[in-house]
């Protein structure tokens, strides 16, 4: 009798979480470094009203404007962190909405840390990277509850109730810069996300944008072409072209004209991929 009691309450469980999921509304994780942040500084046309189809999943509790972990809203940026800019991201799910059917919502969960090396997403070991990192990582660190990696999926966990995660973006490598293990190492985060949030591997793309290119006298320019020989670690992953994407003074990261074309270029290979 306990036994057929408990499955009947899991039934009940799993029909109510079936209807309060939206299948028209897409979810998107984000991850990586200061690039998938965005650098601060956002322009005037970037700030202005943003469809109200395209929203975040605050990561962190933001007073300005005022946001509240774990809750959507629009997506006006920054999508990360306080003081950030724009990223990919942006441009990314500003493109999507407007190139997909209008009952169709877009979401992004922005969880990424500058400067930090795709070690700080190994959920088994990022400890040992993080203990090392200077004093301003370690403050975005605390910021992500001190596991950024756990934030994402804790945060990715929350919008599975409302919608479908329908893919991954990552723009990471700078601080890996010549790391010829980094597409295992991808593949490690990609795998236990996979695991973590019960999803299909056939069904979740990960989108990996390069940095800024040899063009732009990108300093880490050379990891490119690692970056590019991802696929054949990871089947369902897909490079990002930042080809004549305009870098900043600095050569690490993109001007926002460079993150507004890197971010629509992530949308069109989504898209691409749902047809």
């Amino acid at each position: 009798m306990k036994t057929m009691l408990f499955l009947f309450a899991a039934v009940l469980l799993f029909n109510k979480t079936a209807l309060a999921q939206d299948k028209s509304f897409y979810v998107y994780l984000a991850l990586g470094q200061s690039n998938m942040e965005g650098y601060p500084g956002i322009e005037p046309q970037d700030s202005g009203p943003v469809d109200t189809r395209f929203q975040v999943l605050a990561a962190v509790d933001v007073t300005n404007p005022r946001r509240e972990k774990g809750h959507w809203y629009s997506a006006v940026p920054p999508l990360a962190r306080p003081g950030n800019g724009i990223g990919p991201s942006d441009y990314f799910g500003r493109t999507m909405v407007s190139n997909l059917p209008a009952n169709i919502r877009i979401g992004v969960i922005n969880v990424s840390v500058a400067g930090c090396k795709i070690e700080m997403f190994d959920k088994d070991h990022y400890t040992s990277y993080a203990d090392t990192a200077p004093s301003w990582m370690k403050g975005i660190i605390a910021a992500y509850g001190g596991n950024p990696y756990k934030r994402l999926v804790d945060m990715a966990k929350l919008a599975q109730k409302d919608g479908v995660i329908k893919g991954i973006l990552l723009h990471q490598g700078e601080s890996n810069t010549n790391d010829r293990e980094w597409p295992n190492k991808v593949k490690g985060v990609y795998d236990n996300l996979i695991k973590d949030l019960n999803l299909k591997p056939e069904e979740t793309p990960l989108l990996v944008g390069e940095l800024v290119g040899a063009d732009q006298r990108g300093a880490c320019a050379s990891m490119n072409t690692i970056i590019d020989d991802l696929p054949k670690t990871i089947p369902n992953s897909y490079v990002v072209s930042s080809a004549g994407c305009a870098g900043r003074p600095d050569h690490l990261h993109f001007t926002p004209a460079g993150y507004r074309e890197l971010g629509k270029r992530y949308a069109e290979k989504m898209l691409s991929l749902s047809k």
